[in-house]
């Protein structure tokens, strides 16, 4: 049983909390972050330190007690280093290009492909085939990368598609002759 929720979570300095019923707002230099919580949960913040508390030891109080402590722990992060997720294309003639801020991706149908990033995302290319999503907000990042691997996903006989950076894609043997 994890006791992630018990543990507090450091402020570093330029960072703004400003904690109401029901909300968090973080401040930051890379930009703001406001979160709907449970009204259960009681947020306190001592210094240079938050702390969130239960009102009880039932079941969904301890779900929402861990909850709410990373959802608080993950916006503080978000707003003073980022987050970022790094996606590889493998496969012959598969490729992404920067256009402004959009990216366009080659990935083997007949048309390309562009994705325009949304508000608070922004898009790296490296090389042709190395591509970082990069944000505040660690719910955004995750959804937009796993929205550009959906475009094509990896297959399991030649591995190719777009997978995340470390991804394993286990491999299946193909037809065997006589």
């Amino acid at each position: 049983m994890s006791r992630i929720a018990r543990k507090p979570v450091p402020v570093p300095a330029g960072v703004d909390i400003t904690v109401e019923p029901g909300r968090v707002s973080v401040k930051g230099p890379r930009g703001q972050l406001e979160q709907v919580v449970s009204h259960d949960m009681s947020i306190t913040q001592d210094g240079d330190t938050l702390t969130v508390t239960r009102p009880t030891d039932r079941g969904p109080h301890r779900a929402l007690h861990g909850l709410t402590r990373t959802l608080v722990a993950n916006m503080v992060e978000g707003v003073t280093n980022g987050f970022e997720k790094r996606l590889e294309i493998q496969g012959v003639g598969y490729r992404a290009a920067l256009r402004g801020s959009s990216i366009e991706f080659a990935l083997g149908y007949s048309h390309s492909i562009t994705v325009d990033p949304p508000k608070g995302i922004s898009f790296t290319v490296e090389g042709n085939n190395k591509v970082t999503v990069n944000g505040i907000d660690k719910q955004a990042v995750g959804e937009v990368a796993a929205n550009i691997r959906k475009l094509r996903k990896p297959e399991p006989y030649k591995g190719k598609g777009v997978r995340y950076a470390g991804e394993v894609v286990r491999r299946k043997a193909g037809k065997s002759g006589k």
